[in-house]
Order: structure tokens, then C-alpha cells, then sequence
């Protein structure tokens, strides 16, 4: 099939409400990993720093949302926040990131961590880097939000936050890349009614995408990954671009583990664990009042 270069559809080109907001979900490994029936000494003291900084967040009035994952069949946890502004973000890694790194980076060490809003200011890059957090910082390109951004419930929906990055071996089909996931935005509009959210967003200095999807339950995302978009446009993205990793955060089913491993998915999985958002919601997850 040729390279897509149809124009955006008028639900795609809508522009988002997401205003200043900064949302980043990384993944979290411990430095001693457990065994098979056994936490190690590093995995606890991981999850006990995360708790205490998840509690700190919830007195951030610049913390939007917060919230800590625990993985599913690995040790490791997934966490996610959304900041009200790039202002927010910096006053957070400069006070509670910095009061917790030392002991948070003495028993643990992050993987990647994507930062996602309309825009990504270099202050903000900065101040993740610093930390030593190895990063994908993207900007809003595409994308649709049902339901005039309601927050969908928390108990059933599942988030998958993931990047796509061009084959090392040809770094310019970018575009392509692009015009393949406007093709699963577009389809998927019509096709997947419970694809509540889908967004594409282009990370600085990189040939590649992050996608953020919200899909209503675990049949709305089985569907999606059996008979849906993905897999109707798998293979065609499969040739421009690699999947870097990706997260699923919610009730996520041992199906869904089972379809995304046959789509070869890097996947992490996790349930919702400790959550917190202030009232009103966000632009990012959805709104509650």
C-alpha cells in the first residue's frame, strides 16, 4: 500500500483543549530486581519511595493528577503525572523530585519516560533531564477526544501511552509514519466507538510519534487489537517504524496481554494503583465535574 497523504479530517484537525498542560508517564525498574516469588530489598524500598512522593504530589496545587502503577508480571512500576503548566512542572522537579531523588535513585533506576503536551518548552526538557531521566518529550500533532473530554471510569478504562520510532536503518520516513497513524485515527473514529481518545504527538529532535489512547473497557481494546485498527494497520507501520515501548495502564485483562504479545508489542502492563486527581479533572484524562 502506497504512503497515506490524505488531508486530516475535520475530528483530527480539531484544535485540543489540552491548554498548558504537561502529562508524563515513565516506568520505574528496581536496581535489585526480586525473584520469581520474592520482592527484593530494592523493589520495596521503590514502591515505598513512590508512595511517599505520590503523597507529596497531592499537595501540589501544580500536580493536576498523580498516580503509581504497580506492573504486572515484572518488577516494576508505572507512574504517571499531569501538571497544570511547563511552570508546574520545573517547580515540582526542582522541589519534590529533588527532595526524593537521592534515596529513590539508590534503589531504583528509570527507563523511558514520555512528556506529552501542545507544547514542550525547553525549560521543561531541562528540568527532566537533569534528573537523569532518559526521555521523549512530544508535541501535539493530531487526534480526537469523545464525550467533550469526560473523564471515562476509571474502573474500566485502560490508557496505552506508547512511541514509535522510524527503523534506525531509514530515519526520513517520518511522514509516513505520520499518514499511517492519521489512517488509524481516521478509521478508528467510525470503526472503534470505544476508542474514546486518540492523540498523536511528534517528539523533539526524533523521527518518531508518541500515541496516547483511551479505550472505554477491556472488550473496546480487545476489539481494537483483534479486529480493529491495529490490527488493520500493524504490518503497514511495521515497515516505517519500530515500537519503542509501550504502557497499559488500567484493568488490563490476561486477553489483552495475550493480543498485544501476538501483535509483538513491547509492552508493560499494570493496574491502577494509588490515584489521585484534583477536583474538576484534567484537560489530559478527562473531566469529572
Amino acid at each position: 500500500m502506497s504512503q497515506p497523504t490524505e488531508p486530516l479530517p475535520s475530528f483530527l484537525a480539531t484544535p485540543s483543549r489540552l491548554g498548558a498542560e504537561i502529562a508524563v508517564t515513565g516506568k520505574w525498574v528496581p536496581k535489585t530486581p526480586g525473584f520469581l516469588f520474592r520482592k527484593s530489598a530494592d523493589s520495596k524500598e521503590m514502591l515505598k519511595e513512590w508512595e511517599d512522593i505520590h503523597a507529596d504530589a497531592r499537595g501540589d496545587n501544580g500536580v493536576l493528577s498523580t498516580e503509581i502503577n504497580h506492573a504486572v508480571g515484572q518488577d516494576a512500576v508505572l507512574v504517571h503525572h499531569v501538571f497544570r503548566s511547563p511552570d508546574a512542572l520545573v517547580d515540582y522537579f526542582a522541589s519534590t523530585a529533588t527532595r526524593h531523588m537521592g534515596a529513590l535513585t539508590a534503589v531504583a533506576r528509570p527507563e523511558i519516560h514520555l512528556v506529552r503536551g501542545i507544547e514542550i518548552p525547553g525549560r521543561v526538557r531541562d528540568a527532566v533531564s537533569a534528573k537523569g531521566v532518559s526521555a521523549a518529550f512530544g508535541e501535539h500533532l493530531f487526534g480526537y477526544v469523545r464525550e467533550d473530554y469526560r473523564q471515562p471510569d476509571p474502573k474500566t478504562a485502560i490508557q496505552v501511552t506508547a512511541k514509535w520510532t522510524c527503523s534506525p536503518d531509514d530515519t526520513s520516513r517520518l511522514e509516513e509514519l505520520k499518514g499511517w497513524w492519521q489512517r488509524v485515527g481516521t478509521d478508528a473514529h467510525s470503526m472503534e466507538e470505544g476508542l474514546l481518545r486518540f492523540e498523536a504527538y511528534q517528539v523533539q529532535g526524533e523521527d518518531a510519534l508518541i500515541i496516547q489512547e483511551t479505550f472505554r473497557n477491556t472488550d473496546d481494546l480487545k476489539f481494537h487489537l483483534s479486529k480493529g485498527t491495529a490490527e488493520k494497520y500493524k504490518k503497514d507501520i511495521d515497515k516505517v517504524a519500530v515500537p519503542e515501548c509501550y504502557f497499559f495502564r488500567g484493568p488490563v485483562s490476561w486477553t489483552i496481554r495475550t493480543y498485544s504479545k501476538f501483535l509483538h508489542l513491547p509492552a508493560t502492563y499494570s493496574s491502577q494503583g494509588s490515584h489521585h486527581t484534583q477536583s474538576g479533572g484534567t484537560m489530559s484524562e478527562g473531566l469529572t465535574d
